[in-house]
């Protein structure tokens, strides 16, 4: 199957630089709508069977242009959700960020036991993660998934075949970035595209926002930095 994974569009907590990963979460800024909005004309030749987002609301806010521009149901499904910051919720601190980013990296190197403070394991993110995606690739031929920066980064770069974890982590995903990848969970993941920017193009990229699950792993040590200072 073809599997279009896109970041939602912009929050206040990213322009923050908080780790904003609870339930409901943030909606979208004005700039968030506008790349929303852009989405439909760019993946207009894409054949999107459907349509999933997670349960965090600035998801269901980035799918509904696309949505309504092909007269499909969002399919809301638990398990598409951030990567849980756990005692580290909407903190923008150096060390906090350090810790969240890191913890994500060290899964997409294999260490999948480590647990970030308060929240989840790799383990456990994978396993929920997979689950959906299971479920889409089995279901249809082309879907487009509404997730987020770092559950996205850590899922493609751990299952994808062709990309090398210490590649993916020097990458970025802004938001409504977008990861390209067919093939099923049986026979595997090939990466075929990485779209680091805003899918509606640079126009619509805020490059001031202190965006920490966006971002390559030298910037979000220059984010950290920053929020230590």
């Amino acid at each position: 199957m073809r599997l279009l994974l896109i970041r939602h569009g912009q929050t206040p907590s990213n322009v923050a630089g908080a780790l904003d990963t609870a339930r409901p979460g943030a909606g979208l800024t004005a700039l968030g709508h506008a790349q929303a909005a852009a989405i439909p004309q760019v993946l207009r030749d894409e054949q999107i069977e459907a349509l999933y987002a997670s349960v965090l609301t600035r998801t269901q806010l980035t799918g509904q242009p696309l949505a309504i521009a092909r007269g499909l149901d969002i399919r809301v499904r638990e398990g598409l959700e951030e990567i849980s910051a756990g005692d580290f919720e909407m903190r923008t601190d150096a060390d906090a960020v350090q810790e969240y980013i890191e913890g994500g990296w060290r899964w997409a190197s294999g260490d999948l036991e480590h647990a970030i403070s308060g929240g989840e394991s790799g383990n456990d993110f994978l396993r929920r993660y997979d689950a959906v995606i299971d479920e889409v690739a089995e279901a249809h031929g082309t879907a487009a998934v509404v997730s987020h920066g770092a559950a996205i980064r850590v899922w493609a770069s751990y299952r994808a075949v062709n990309v090398a974890s210490e590649t993916a982590v020097q990458r970025r995903l802004q938001n409504t970035g977008m990861c390209v990848l067919e093939g099923d969970p049986d026979s595997g993941w090939v990466l075929q595209r990485w779209h680091e920017e805003p899918l509606g193009g640079a126009d619509l990229e805020d490059r001031y926002a202190h965006d920490v699950t966006g971002e390559p792993e030298e910037a979000d040590a220059v984010i950290a930095e920053e929020a230590r200072s």
